[in-house]
């Protein structure tokens, strides 16, 4: 395989969430970075019109926006509100020219994992035919099982890909990040079998530390943790993935660094260890 190199990346807002989405889009084109993945979170203090602008001007590419979902409440009218907010994100994303909207299902303590998945599947199918309007693939992203109380009742890419046929639209693919499948039973298989199904959207990278303070906001970077993000990344493109990797990096450490320096770091550990 051929180092990842800049140009063969998208880095989400949030991994250098201290900058604005100006700023990001500055620094990651300066840096010669192919992509940005914004964030809610980034976009909506200048809004869609303006955040699609910025990055237009900047010339990187969206393979994402991030990100859609969290369908799973007890109340009725809390699941409506959940699907119409990620039909208004999918607009959004419509308006940054994003190629797909990442969802992530939601899981909620008191809700059996088989009803929320239920749940998930008829938002999504409530949902599908809009984004494929829209041109917005919908990327349903597994999280690792330690999310499977509150936020993600999807958590294996099986799990993903059984999601995906109970719901049975194109729109609906799937996103591979290697802080939540590394440890899959079968991997490669069920990435293999993304790719027949084309249904392999997207492929994140980051690491998966031994021992971590926070277990959402201590992500490791590249190299500093135990997954085997080449062999991840081989299975990936075997099944035919040839789109932008993205580096999504939540860490409450590296946000309090002098961001230059950490995205410097960032590009340097994607050669080396991805």
């Amino acid at each position: 395989m051929q180092p990842l190199t800049p140009d063969r990346l998208a880095i989400h807002t949030m991994t250098t969430k201290p900058w604005s989405l100006a700023e990001a889009c500055e620094h990651y084109a300066t840096a010669g970075v192919a992509g940005i993945c914004p964030w809610v979170e980034h976009v909506k203090p200048v809004g869609a019109d303006e955040a699609a602008r910025i990055i237009r001007d900047s010339g990187l590419r969206v393979p994402a926006y991030v990100r859609g979902g969290f369908f799973v409440h007890a109340d009725a009218a809390e699941r409506a509100a959940a699907i119409e907010r990620t039909r208004g994100l999918i607009e959004e994303a419509r308006t940054l020219n994003a190629e797909m909207l990442v969802i992530v299902a939601g899981a909620r303590p008191g809700v059996p994992l088989d009803d929320a998945r239920a749940m998930a599947a008829d938002a999504l199918a409530a949902l599908a035919e809009h984004a494929s309007r829209a041109g917005v693939r919908l990327a349903l992203e597994p999280l690792h099982p330690m999310y499977a109380a509150d936020r993600s009742c999807i958590n294996t890419v099986r799990s993903a890909r059984d999601l995906c046929d109970r719901v049975s639209h194109p729109a609906l693919v799937v996103a591979v990040d290697v802080y939540h499948t590394w440890w899959e039973p079968g991997l490669a298989e069920q990435i293999a079998a993304l790719g027949r199904e084309q249904r392999l959207a997207a492929f994140h990278i980051c690491d998966f530390k031994a021992e971590f303070s926070d277990v959402l906001l201590d992500r490791g970077l590249m190299g500093e943790g135990v997954v085997p993000i080449p062999d991840i990344r081989r299975a990936v493109e075997n099944a035919g993935f040839t789109g932008l990797v993205e580096v999504e990096i939540f860490s409450t450490r590296y946000w309090a660094e002098d961001q230059h320096h950490w995205l410097a770091r960032i590009l340097d550990a994607a050669r080396e260890h991805a």
